[in-house]
């Protein structure tokens, strides 16, 4: 089952902004965790930035005071809003979550998106 869908990203020059959102399903009644990671090729896959239930957030160091995590409680949404980017930042990027089922409020841990890739030209 595919519970999670990143979207935004794309090809972008040095110094400009994407959006990335992460939709969840249907069947999804709320998300109580949120993190988004990136991995670039030939590296493991490291943590960007998390936001709680209470919509506490949390950064990287590499990424703090560029990027900015947020959250759509009704639209069961996530978004990153990426600033200043940089070709490091080059990588595809994956939503993970707790879920809470809608049919019967079971918690579903740990559940990752496909990615959506994210290319920053010098």
């Amino acid at each position: 089952q595919v519970q999670l869908v990143e979207s935004g990203g794309g090809l972008v020059q040095a110094g400009g902004s994407l959006r990335l959102s992460c939709a969840t399903s249907g069947n999804i009644f709320s998300i109580r965790h949120m993190g988004w990671y990136r991995q670039a090729p030939g590296k493991q896959r490291e943590l960007v930035a998390t936001i709680t239930n209470d919509g506490s957030t949390n950064y990287a160091d590499s990424v703090k005071g560029r990027f900015a995590i947020s959250r759509d409680n009704a639209k069961n949404t996530v978004h990153l809003q990426m600033n200043s980017l940089k070709p490091e930042d080059t990588a595809v990027y994956y939503c993970n979550a707790d879920l809470v089922r809608w049919v019967d409020r079971n918690i579903l841990y740990n559940n990752w998106g496909p990615g959506t890739q994210v290319t920053v030209s010098s």
